[in-house]
């Protein structure tokens, strides 16, 4: 007996589906357990903080990717191989100083927000997916790149794009090994 090709594919949609639907209900849930959108946020902030620090070791192992030497070259790397490998989008990348050391990250579609009209009433400052900002600083952490991470944008506020800021607080230090002979 064979199995259709396009099986793992309709698995990881249903996965995925299964996953917006879930993060819709914790969302939910956490609207009628704090009073304060801010406090909706550090909890979101949070639970992605710890997804992160857990998921970065996935990610280098499916990934082989080799260590980044710059800002930009890191921040490529989240919109294009792990946007990609978790979320299914690619994310474009813009960096705004001429020091390099802050990124924004455009998302056409947020799989996220898949079912998701607008934001519920009252809750005009809730950032419905910080989910994302702290599993992105929390994996920067892993790899010792301190960051802060935040929604500068969001389509569910009425904006034109969805927008996560990236900004390295730190200048990069490029170490350069002697060789030993």
């Amino acid at each position: 007996m064979s199995r259709p090709m396009n099986r793992r594919q309709d698995n990881h949609k249903i996965s995925r589906e299964l996953f917006v639907l879930t993060y819709g209900a914790l969302v939910a849930q956490l609207c009628k357990d704090y009073e304060k959108d801010e406090d909706v946020n550090k909890y979101l902030d949070r639970m992605g903080y710890d997804i992160g620090i857990r998921l970065i070791e996935d990610f280098l192992a499916r990934s082989a990717m080799r260590k980044c030497r710059s800002y930009s070259e890191t921040v490529d790397v989240i919109a294009q191989v792990a946007f990609k490998m978790y979320l299914g989008i690619t994310p474009s990348v813009s960096c705004s100083n001429t020091t390099e050391n802050e990124f924004f990250l455009m998302l056409d579609n947020n799989p996220l927000v898949d079912f998701v009209e607008e934001l519920p009433p009252g809750r005009s400052s809730l950032c419905y997916c910080n989910l994302l900002c702290g599993v992105i600083r929390g994996a920067l952490e892993m790899v010792h790149l301190a960051a802060e991470v935040t929604f500068v944008q969001d389509r569910l506020k009425g904006d034109d794009v969805t927008e996560i800021g990236i900004t390295f607080p730190k200048r990069l230090e490029v170490k350069k090994h002697k060789r030993n002979k």
